[in-house]
This record gives structure tokens, sequence and C-alpha cells, in this order.
């Protein structure tokens, strides 16, 4: 099939990609000529695992092409797959600018039917204002009898799991009308996705709001199970309670599951905190509170300055002259994604007391760099080491702070965090290691919600 994608970023590279793996014939478009001149030359913007070598694979093969070319863009596929970013208004709110940009581009340029994929994470409602500014491009042009469909088709994609995601998806869910030109999507995306339902049917058909809905849903309840445990976590430090073991207990039962339920220093990226932020938004616009997840976000602003609070009771609250070592930047591991990230909370209050910092990430250090100059400004950010290997980052730190679960922390070795740190003290904003061995170890160890271990 042609397929045209809308957006080069991180849904719409991966989606394009994968697509084309799959034999389709995909043509992405994007407005940043740079990211396209970087994609056309073997590069790719983002880091994602396995993506590199998909996309290397079908520029080869002719399968997969980048431009700047909207009219090019339009005319390719008869599936437009609008993929570019939403992110969070002033108020909260998913701002649609980029979205309804791309659906009048194609209402500009169409030349007979099309289905338009919101591909996007939209608010409900948003295929009414994408079928409506079509509709208006197709009438400034004469042709509002030209027929086209407008489905949804979210998105669950993990960042650091995506390629994976895509290709074996656990669900597909495809949001159309029951009109002749909805039921006709419906033939085109039933094609379009065949090739995943050859074991058992992943598509879960639905109409178009409720699939919307459908995405924000999902974000909105892990990232629910996440402030929970977190909530949890910080009450289990103050009864003397281990939230690991509490998390295995809970977890067994089936109705809860293990999953999402780590506790730990808060979740950032590009979904949830907006995602939260956005059904929040619509809520309110029907007079509707969701007290819920209002808390949730509070819980996980909160949380962000967990392991602040732990420096400063370690340490105390003037840090002026002290150095630490921070391990992890990025919000989770196998990203170089900084949006949200509970690190740039950490650093800006341990800059804000005095300290110096030596920081690690295997991939993100060049983002982090990027970001951390707009937070803190060129003068704080120079008391920021960049180092070039974790070890490197605790000579002469009085602790080290893990923020990012990175497997390369998993398995440290304990003797050489000793010898270069001033005080044999951990801060684990992941609850990587087990107590009881640190303790062995004659390592004084501050984990999340497990100070019954650590009489800390």
């Amino acid at each position: 099939m042609k397929i045209t994608i809308i957006g080069t970023g991180y849904v719409g590279l991966v989606t394009g990609a994968c697509l084309a793996e799959l034999g389709n014939d995909v043509f992405c478009l994007d407005v940043d000529q740079r990211k396209i001149d970087l994609l056309n030359n073997g590069g790719i913007p983002i880091h994602e695992p396995g993506l590199e070598e998909v996309v290397a694979r079908n520029r080869a093969s002719g399968r997969l092409q980048f431009s700047t070319d909207v009219a090019a863009s339009v005319a390719h596929g008869q599936l437009q797959f609008i993929a570019v970013g939403t992110p969070p208004d002033e108020d909260g709110s998913a701002d649609l600018q980029y979205v309804l940009a791309a659906a009048r581009n194609i209402g500009r340029h169409m030349d007979g039917y099309k289905v338009i994929v919101d591909k996007s994470t939209v608010p409900v409602g948003t295929a009414d204002r994408v079928a409506a500014a079509l509709r208006e491009e197709l009438r400034t042009r004469g042709q509002e009898n030209m027929e086209f469909a407008v489905v949804s088709n979210p998105e669950f994609l993990k960042e650091g799991a995506a390629v994976e995601d895509f290709m074996r998806p656990d669900r597909i869910v495809i949001g159309h009308d029951d009109s002749p030109a909805g039921h006709r999507a419906r033939d085109l995306m039933k094609l379009l996705y065949a090739p995943f339902n050859r074991n058992h049917e992943r598509v879960y058909w639905m109409d178009v709001r409720s699939a919307e809905f459908t995405k924000y849903a999902a974000n909105a309840m892990l990232a629910t199970r996440i402030s929970f445990m977190n909530e949890l976590a910080n009450l289990a430090d103050q009864v003397g309670a281990d939230i690991e073991a509490v998390r295995h207990g809970i977890g067994s039962d089936p109705r809860i599951g293990h999953s999402f339920l780590y506790a730990g220093a808060g979740y950032g990226g590009s979904c949830f905190p907006k995602d939260v932020q956005a059904l929040e938004r619509t809520a309110r616009q029907y007079d509707q509170e969701l007290l819920i997840l209002r808390a949730v976000e509070a819980v996980n602003d909160r949380q962000k300055q967990v392991l602040g609070r732990k420096v400063v009771q370690r340490f105390g609250a003037d840090l002026t002259g002290m150095r630490f070592a921070v391990w992890g930047l990025a919000f989770k591991p196998n990203t170089d994604d900084m949006r949200e990230a509970p690190s740039r909370v950490l650093l800006a209050e341990l800059i804000e007391r005095g300290a110096t910092v030596a920081v690690y990430d295997p991939v993100a250090m060049d983002e982090a760099r990027r970001v951390l100059a707009m937070d803190l400004g060129d003068e704080k950010l120079a008391r920021i080491d960049f180092t070039q290997a974790p070890m490197d980052a605790l000579t002469g730190a009085e602790a080290l702070v893990i923020v990012t679960e990175w497997k390369a922390f998993r398995s440290p070795d304990f003797e050489q965090i000793k010898a270069r740190l001033k005080h044999p003290v951990i801060i684990d904003g992941r609850n990587l290691f087990e107590p009881p061995l640190m303790t062995g170890l004659g390592i004084e160890y501050h984990g999340i919600g497990r100070s019954v271990l650590t009489g800390k």
C-alpha cells in the first residue's frame, strides 16, 4: 500500500519505518529541512533501539523516502497518517495547530478519496476538527463533494521499545464513523494491519471518539499506578515497611498485576505528563473534575523532589562546596528524551543549594546539555561536569545519586564506587540494589520506600 506519514518525530518515524518494513511504500513528510537532510544522509534524529537499522534497510530498498514536498506527500498515499506533535498549551490542553495545519495541507492538494489517520495523541473531538478543516479547504477549491474519511488510530509505543511494540502489538485501536466513506476507510485499515492479525485478531474497532479517548485513558491509568506506588513508598519509609515486598504482595493478585508498580523518582517523558493534563482540561470543558488525575499530577510533581529531599536530609540544606555524582539523565532508559525528566528537578535543586554535580548518561548527554542550558543558564550549567564514563563522575563526590535505571548501572563495581566517593553513600531513585547487600558492602544506602531494611 502507498502510505504518507506527516511528521518524522518519534511516532511518525517509527510508524513509517515499521510500515515500510512490512512491504508498504512509505513517504515521510516533515517541514524541518535539517531533519529530512539528516534522514536522507543515513542519520536519525532520535535514539530508539533498532530504529536506525530499520530505516537504513528500507531506505536502501526504496520503500521509505523522506521529503519536505507537501504536494508530493498528499499525492503519494491514499492513507495519510498525521503524526505531528501535540505539545501542551498554556492551559494544559493539547495544542492542535500542527495537526490542523497538516489537515489543511491535505485538503489543499488532494485530488481524490483519502483516509486521514490521526496517529498523534489528540483530545476527544479532534477528528471532527480535522474533518472541518478538510471540508473548508475543499470548499475553497470548489471540491466540496470530494470524499474522505478521518479515522483515529492512536499509538501505544513505549520509548526504548517502540520498534518491538509496533511490530508485535498487544492491541491496535481503530475508530471510524458509520458513513460509506468510513466503512471504505475500515476496509483499507483492515488491509493495512492484516499482517498483525495472522495469529489472532489484534484490532479493536470502535467509534472515533472512543478511540481518541482510549489513548488518554490508557496513559492516565499507567500514570495513576506510578503515582499511587510512589505515594505508598513515601509512607512505607515512615511506617517501616519495604515497598518492594509490598509490590510483590499486591502484584501477585491477577486483578492488579505487576506492571507499573515500581516506586521511583516520578514519571516524565513526552506522554504521561501532557496527556494527564490534556484529559483534565477536556474534563473541565464539560464541567467535570477528574479528582484522581489531579492528585496523580500533584503526587508526581512532588515525587520529582524526593531525591533532592534525601540529599538534604543526609548532607544538610547548604550544599556549598559539595560535589555530587548523578547517574542517569533521560526520563527512562533506552532513550535520550529529557522531557519532564526527574533529573532536571534534582540538578536544579542541587545547584541552587550551592553544589557542583558530575553527571553521566549512556545516550542522553548531548540532549541533556541542550535542555539544561535552557533550564539553568550558562553560569549554572558551568557547575555541571558531563563525564565520559560512570565511574568518572564519582571521583571526589559526597554521594552517588541514581535517577535513571539503565542496565549498565545494575551491577557496578561497588568497591570502586566506595574508593572514588568521599563517603560510601548511594541515594537510589530506582531501587536498583538490595539494601542488605549494600549494608554488607559497607555502603550507606537510601532507596525509595525501603528504610526498614537500612534503618534510615
